[in-house]
């Protein structure tokens, strides 16, 4: 039920409680004072029947498993205006005779304002059910936006300690290639040394001999 329909229907049930009120008070006058409570009373049925027109508009708009239970409420709220206007034309039928007016405020219209008040109180009731439970169903739906809003932000959290932990990833990969690199580094350095000292012992082991050769032509001859 949407709350625009809900406000038609407070007005309604507020306008239809105080017709009948004056209804009943209208039975018991004559002259120009029953007069101005009927033009009283017919401009307050006039304003109801405009908002069972509205309600009945907004109706029609709702979804198909709400629409059912409103239309259901506003036939019963067509029936209660009928019997206001009942009871409006049963007061003015009397042409000011106090004793018709009386007899039909003991008898029909009487009856009918029971009735009616019956069916306001009945309405009241179950709208004001369907108003708990729309409550419970706001209250449920907060809840779960709630719940995803939180939801939402965990997967956030979560997204940015994947990224983190990919970037970590990263930085691990580029230091266990650096690593492999100063690897290779350090194997070039030792192999180079390697040949260099052979360089050196071959020159050393060149240098003896030529020594060797020079001291023995030097005693020789």
């Amino acid at each position: 039920m949407t709350d625009v329909f809900q406000g038609y229907e407070r007005q309604y049930c507020e306008i239809s409680a105080s017709l009948s009120r004056k209804c009943t008070a209208a039975a018991s006058q004559e002259g120009e004072k029953l007069k101005q409570k009927a033009s009283e009373i017919k401009s307050g049925i006039d304003g109801a029947e405009a908002l069972i027109r509205k309600m009945d508009l907004e109706a029609r708009n709702l979804q198909p498993s709400v629409r059912a239970g409103q239309l259901a409420k506003l036939r019963e709220y067509k029936s209660d205006l009928n019997n206001l206007k009942g009871a409006l034309k049963r007061i003015t039928a009397g042409n000011g005779q106090q004793g018709a007016r009386e007899e039909l405020l003991e008898s029909g219209m009487a009856d009918t304002l029971v009735v009616s008040a019956d069916q306001r109180s009945r309405l009241l009731r179950t709208t004001e059910r369907q108003n708990q439970t729309t409550d419970r169903i706001r209250d449920s739906h907060r809840t779960m936006l709630e719940t995803e809003e939180l939801g939402v932000s965990i997967m956030h959290d979560l997204h940015q300690q994947r990224q983190s932990l990919l970037h970590a990833n990263d930085t691990l990969h580029d230091v266990d290639d650096n690593i492999g690199k100063s690897r290779k580094i350090m194997g070039a350095m030792v192999r180079r040394m390697d040949r260099n000292k052979w360089i050196i012992g071959l020159l050393i082991a060149l240098l003896v001999l030529a020594i060797l050769v020079v001291l023995y032509f030097k005693f020789v001859h």
